[in-house]
């Protein structure tokens, strides 16, 4: 069965930095683009980047720009996510999403406070 399994998250400190990753089977990941989405306490799920099938096309939301950076590693059926200058705000569940489907990993914890 399709199975995303997030990890990387934690708690670290404003300007501190991170990288998740998302480990993907069950299905030919080489094949979708991936997308990495955060949930906030109190607010909805929104999305943060996107990644083509190659890694070649990258989107992202404004908030992140210049900070974060979505990539993939097909060999290894992974997507990561690079996070710097993290700020308070960037503090949410972190999932990792097949795009266009309804495959969804169950997040991981990143937590940005002094």
């Amino acid at each position: 069965q399709v199975q995303l399994v997030e990890s990387g998250g934690g708690l670290v400190q404003p300007g501190g930095s991170l990288r998740l990753s998302c480990a993907a089977s069950g299905f030919t990941f080489r094949n979708y683009a991936m997308s990495w989405y955060r949930q906030a306490d109190g607010k909805e799920r929104e999305l943060v980047a996107t990644i083509n099938t190659a890694g070649i096309s990258t989107n992202y939301h404004d908030s992140v720009k210049g900070r974060f950076t979505i990539s993939r590693d097909n060999a290894k059926n992974t997507v990561y996510l690079q996070m710097s200058s993290l700020r308070p705000e960037d503090t949410a569940v972190y999932s990792c999403r097949v795009q266009y489907t309804n495959w969804w990993g169950q997040g991981t914890q990143v937590t940005v406070s002094a």
